[in-house]
């Protein structure tokens, strides 16, 4: 069964920084994607940023040049360093898995999802 935890969610101020984790359990792919994805309040939810295990990575507009995606050589972990973050960063982030087929922002592309942590930005 696979399982996948995020961790780091929280209340930061606008302008500050905050990382997010997320682990993968009983996923036996050999080469795979993990990504990040937000739920902002009243919003769809969008894709942030991923991640191959070739760690070649893709960022939404939005927060490209200030969130940085990485993850752990030999282990299914995957982190999220949010910097300078804005108020329009504040939603639900979620953790996703999936198989190299398809898109890295599309998320039918991923099999397999984590429950989500919350970020709030006060202002």
């Amino acid at each position: 069964q696979v399982q996948l935890v995020e961790s780091g969610g929280g209340s930061v101020q606008a302008g500050g920084s905050l990382q997010l984790s997320c682990v993968a359990s009983g996923f036996t792919e050999s080469r795979y994607r993990m990504a990040w994805f937000r739920l902002p309040p009243g919003s769809a939810r969008e894709a942030v940023a991923a991640i191959y295990t070739n760690n070649r990575t893709f960022y939404s507009d939005s927060v490209m040049g200030r969130f940085n995606v990485s993850r752990s050589d030999g282990e299914t972990k995957m982190y999220l360093q949010m910097n300078t973050v804005k108020p329009e960063d504040i939603g639900v982030y979620y953790c996703a898995i999936g198989r190299l087929a398809g898109s890295w922002y599309r998320e039918r592309d991923y099999q397999y999802w984590g429950q989500g942590t919350e970020v709030t930005v006060s202002s």
